[in-house]
């Protein structure tokens, strides 16, 4: 459950769901799987296993996650076997499908093969804080996040969320970061980052588990090059990478925080619990100085 990866919204001031009425409109939603014929399937399902409560709330912060499944089939596998059906048509009738029949051949092979697909199964966590007006997704891409949204959107009507905007964009921050060889407050700057010039075919440099602190990064920064993706460390206690697009990646806890969350828990849901505690305690505070690094939140 702990977040490896963070899509960031901010909740509006007209947010007013409680846990209660939270789960009450995530029931229009409950996730059923995909029938004989779907291709894919996603809706809301407990957060802490099949025995829980689709909202899990822990002093005010609430966890909910979505399910999806999807079959696995191939459009190789569907030409295969429709290409075999029609040759044995034009066996039979003599001369070649048209252009309709063979369509409909492979729309009815595609139906026959989908009862006996693998299933790929799923499941994104979302962490809202109403205490802090956020929403976050545990999702490394947008897409996934996006199918989120929608399904919120299905469950709750509109939503009262934007994209977290900064004063300072991240790309213009990091690089300066970079050319000074420091982050401010409470962040350090780690060994991975990524350089990319503006002109049209993007020319990047990465680095990867190098020092940052050195003429050749700062030259770079120099000719034109600018940070899309910087690593860094919160406090001494979280990593991340930071993105241009204000993504939070690579999301990694210091283990002394998990180890307190063992030694507060006496079973599995008190660890649970003592888990999403922890690390949405954590995450509030990193979000908070983020933004504060990146000059406070913009218009």
């Amino acid at each position: 459950m702990w977040f490896r990866n963070l899509q960031i919204f901010r909740l509006g001031s007209d947010w007013a769901y409680t846990t209660e009425a939270l789960a009450q409109a995530l029931q229009t939603g409950i996730f059923q799987g995909c029938g004989a014929t779907d291709r894919t399937a996603r809706g809301w399902v407990p957060p802490r296993g099949e025995e829980g409560e689709l909202v899990f709330s822990v002093a005010r912060q609430q966890l909910i996650a979505l399910g999806v499944e999807q079959k696995l089939l191939p459009a190789s596998v569907v030409r295969q076997y429709a290409q075999a059906k029609l040759e044995q048509i034009e066996a039979a009738q003599g001369y070649k499908p048209g252009r309709k029949q063979r369509r409909e051949i492979t729309d009815q092979v595609e139906t026959e093969l989908l009862p006996r697909a693998f299933v790929k199964r799923g499941l994104t966590y979302v962490w809202i804080d109403p205490v802090n007006r956020w929403l976050l997704v545990d999702a490394s891409s947008p897409a996934r996040a996006d199918e989120v949204m929608e399904q919120l959107k299905l469950s709750l009507g509109e939503l009262p969320l934007t994209l977290v905007k900064t004063q300072v964009a991240p790309a213009t921050a990091m690089t300066q970061w970079l050319a000074a060889g420091e982050a401010p407050g409470s962040f350090s700057i780690d060994r991975d980052c990524e350089l990319q010039a503006a002109a049209d075919e993007r020319p990047a440099v990465r680095y990867v588990r190098h020092s940052l602190d050195s003429e050749e990064v700062r030259n770079h920064i120099a000719n034109g090059k600018s940070a899309t993706r910087l690593a860094l460390t919160w406090n001494d206690r979280v990593s991340f990478v930071l993105t241009e697009q204000m993504q939070v990646k690579k999301v990694s806890f210091l283990d002394i925080i998990k180890e307190d969350a063992e030694r507060q828990a006496e079973n599995a849901d008190d660890l649970f619990a003592a888990n999403f505690t922890l690390m949405s305690g954590e995450l509030a505070q990193l979000l908070a100085h983020l933004v504060e690094a990146l000059g406070g939140e913009g218009e």
